[in-house]
C-alpha cells in the first residue's frame, strides 16, 4: 500500500517499545502506514506522494494536555491579563480598559497571585479607584479566589449581611464589610449576574485560539469545562472547523442528565469523546483552601475548604460507576487526596464484585499527598493526571504554606515508581498550554532562571525526558481511552505528530524551554509548519 506523506532523515522517538527510534515515518491518508530506514520508507510513497527532509530534527507522538480548560483559555484572551508582578502593574491595565469600555460594563481578567506581591490579598478599595463606573471582576491564577470592586458587589447584592455560601467564603475585614475578594463557591455570587457568552460565541472563540495549541505541538486535549463547552465543540465538529481532538469531562452538576441520556466514558469518536464525570474535593494552594491534614505553615486552624465532604463524593462516584461513567476528582492538599483515596478504594471493591474493569479514574493535580499514600494511586488502578508546571510555578508557595510537607508535593517519581499511570497536562490557563515547559518542569524541577539550583525542588521527584514525553502521549491517550488509536508513532495509528528544532533528549535539560515546535501534523496533514524550517 504506497503512502501520500515520507518524513525522513529525522530522529524519531515512537513511545512503542517494539521500536522506541527511527528515522523515517510513512503516511497514508489519515494513519501512519510504516515505520523505519530512510531508504524502505521512501520506498513507498506513491507516485506523486511526498517525500519532506526533515534535516534531523525530532518528531514525537501528537502531544495531548490532559488537563485544561479550553473555554476559560479562549474567552480569556479577550480579557485583562492579571498575571503581573505588581498590584500597580494589574491596576494599570484596568485603568486602560476603562478607557474603551462604556460605563456599566463588566470588566473581566484572570491571573492576579497575590502572593507574588507579598502575600496580602487584594481589595475592592483597589479596584475601586481606577474603575468606579465599570463592575469589574478578576479572577486568581488558581482559578479559586475572585477580586471585585464596589460596583460588581453592589450588583450582586453583596454586603456585610450577606452570609458565605456552602463551601465558599466572602473575605471580610474587621468590621464585617466585604473586601472584594471571594473563595471558592463564593465567586459564584457574583459570577451568575455577569452576562453569559453563548454557545456560538464559544465556538467562535474556540476556533481562534486552537491554532495556537497547534502552534505548541498539541493534537489533543482534556477540556474541563462545562456543557457550553461541549455545545461548542460540538459546533466546530459540525461546521467542519473541530481541528483538535476533544476529551470532554462532564460537570458533577449534570451527572443525573448524563445518566439519564445513558452516557458512558470512553464514548465518541477520534476528534470528541467523553471521559468522565469531574467533582471537586478542596480548593488550591494559591488562596489557601486546599483541605490539609494539618494547618498551614503560620496559619494556625486554617486548614482549607472541604469543597465537597466524602459521602457525597463516594455517591457521586459510586452512582457514575454503576452506569459505566468514570470519575476524575480535583484534589490538592494532603487530606483532600486521601479521602479521595478512600472513596475510591471503596468503589473500586465495588466494581470489583460486579466484574466493572474498564473504567479509569483520575485524580486530578495530586498536587500534595501525606507519605502513607504514595502508593495508594497505584493500589486502586487510578490515573495521576497532573500538571508539573504547577510544581516549579507554586514551589516558592508550597514551602512557605506547607514547609517540610513539600516533600510530598508534585511526587510524579513516587507515582510512577509506585506503579501509577501518568497523565500530563497544563491547567490552562491557569499556566500557559505549553508542554515543552511541562516536560521541563518534570525533568529539572527548575525555573527558567535556574532556581531553585541545579539540581531542583526536591530533585528525588524528577524524571527522565522518556518518562515525562510518555506522560504527554500514551499516558493521556489512555486517560481518555483512546491508546489503541493515539499516543504513539505506531502503525495503523492516526498520524498526529510534532515536530522539534532540537532534540530534547539528547540536549540539556535545561535547554528544553528553547525547543521550538517547528511543525504540528493532525490527522495526516500539517495543521501548522514553519516555512523556514519544514
Amino acid at each position: 500500500m504506497p503512502a501520500d506523506l515520507v518524513l525522513y532523515n529525522a530522529k524519531l522517538y515512537t513511545m512503542d517499545d517494539r521500536r522506541p527510534q527511527a528515522t523515517a515515518i510513512a503516511i497514508r491518508d489519515n494513519r501512519i502506514l510504516a515505520v523505519g530506514d530512510d531508504v524502505s520508507m521512501r520506498n513507498l510513497l506513491r507516485l506523486g506522494g511526498k517525500a519532506i527532509d526533515l534535516r534531523g530534527k525530532c518528531v514525537l507522538p501528537g502531544l495531548i494536555d490532559a488537563h485544561l480548560h479550553f473555554e476559560w483559555l479562549s474567552l480569556g484572551l479577550k480579557n485583562i491579563n492579571a498575571e503581573t508582578p505588581t498590584l500597580d502593574e494589574v491596576l494599570r491595565r484596568v485603568a486602560e480598559r476603562v478607557k474603551t469600555a462604556p460605563p456599566g460594563t463588566w470588566i473581566r481578567g484572570h491571573g492576579w497571585n497575590q502572593n507574588v506581591w507579598g502575600g496580602a490579598f487584594p481589595a475592592k478599595a483597589d479596584l475601586d479607584r481606577v474603575a468606579p463606573e465599570h463592575p469589574v471582576y478578576l479572577t486568581a491564577k488558581s482559578g479559586h479566589a475572585a477580586w471585585a470592586n464596589s460596583l460588581a458587589l453592589r450588583l450582586a447584592g453583596v454586603s456585610a449581611s450577606t452570609p458565605n455560601p456552602p463551601n465558599g467564603e466572602i473575605v471580610r475585614d474587621a468590621t464585617g464589610e466585604p473586601t472584594g475578594v471571594l473563595l471558592e463557591e463564593a465567586m459564584g455570587l457574583i459570577r451568575q449576574i455577569i452576562p453569559e457568552a453563548s454557545a456560538q460565541e464559544v465556538a467562535a472563540a474556540m476556533r481562534d485560539a486552537i491554532p495556537l495549541a497547534h502552534r505548541a505541538g498539541l493534537t489533543g486535549v482534556h477540556d474541563f469545562d462545562g456543557a457550553r463547552a461541549f455545545q461548542a465543540w460540538q459546533i466546530l465538529k459540525e461546521r467542519g472547523e473541530l481541528n483538535l481532538r476533544v476529551s470532554k469531562t462532564i460537570p458533577i452538576t449534570l451527572l443525573e442528565h448524563a445518566i439519564a441520556l445513558g452516557l458512558r466514558s470512553g464514548f465518541g469518536d477520534d476528534w470528541l469523546r467523553l471521559n468522565s464525570v469531574k467533582s471537586f474535593a478542596d480548593g488550591a494552594l494559591g488562596p489557601r483552601t486546599a483541605l490539609m491534614i494539618d494547618s498551614y505553615e503560620g496559619e494556625p486552624g486554617n486548614r482549607g475548604i472541604a469543597v465537597t465532604d466524602n459521602e457525597e463524593l463516594f455517591e457521586n462516584v459510586r452512582k457514575a460507576s454503576q452506569a459505566g461513567l468514570s470519575s476524575s476528582i480535583h484534589a490538592i492538599g494532603d487530606r483532600a487526596n486521601h479521602d479521595v483515596l478512600d472513596v475510591f478504594e471503596t468503589v473500586r471493591q465495588e466494581e470489583k464484585k460486579r466484574g466493572e474493569t474498564r473504567l479509569r479514574h483520575r485524580v486530578e493535580h495530586v498536587q500534595l499527598l501525606h507519605p502513607s499514600d504514595y502508593a495508594r494511586l497505584a493500589k486502586s488502578n487510578l490515573i495521576a493526571s497532573m500538571q508539573p508546571i504547577h510544581a516549579t510555578s507554586d514551589m516558592r508557595m508550597a514551602d512557605q504554606y506547607w514547609g517540610a510537607r513539600s516533600a510530598g508535593a508534585y511526587a510524579w517519581r513516587a507515582q510512577l515508581n509506585a506503579g501509577a499511570r501518568l497523565a500530563f497536562g497544563s491547567d490552562a490557563p491557569v499556566e500557559p498550554f505549553d508542554p515543552l515547559a511541562g516536560i521541563h518542569a518534570a525533568v529539572t524541577r527548575r525555573r527558567a532562571d535556574g532556581s531553585p539550583g541545579p539540581d531542583g525542588w526536591y530533585t528525588e521527584q524528577r524524571l527522565a525526558v522518556h518518562e515525562a514525553v510518555y506522560a504527554y502521549t500514551l499516558g493521556s491517550a489512555y486517560a481518555a481511552y483512546e491508546e489503541r488509536g493515539k499516543g504513539s508513532l505506531t502503525p495503523g495509528k492516526l498520524a498526529d505528530m510534532v515536530i522539534l528544532d532540537q532534540d530534547i533528549f539528547k540536549i540539556n535539560p535545561m535547554d528544553i524551554l528553547h525547543a521550538r515546535v517547528v511543525g504540528t501534523i493532525l490527522d495526516g496533514q500539517f495543521a501548522w509548519r514553519d516555512p523556514f524550517q519544514i
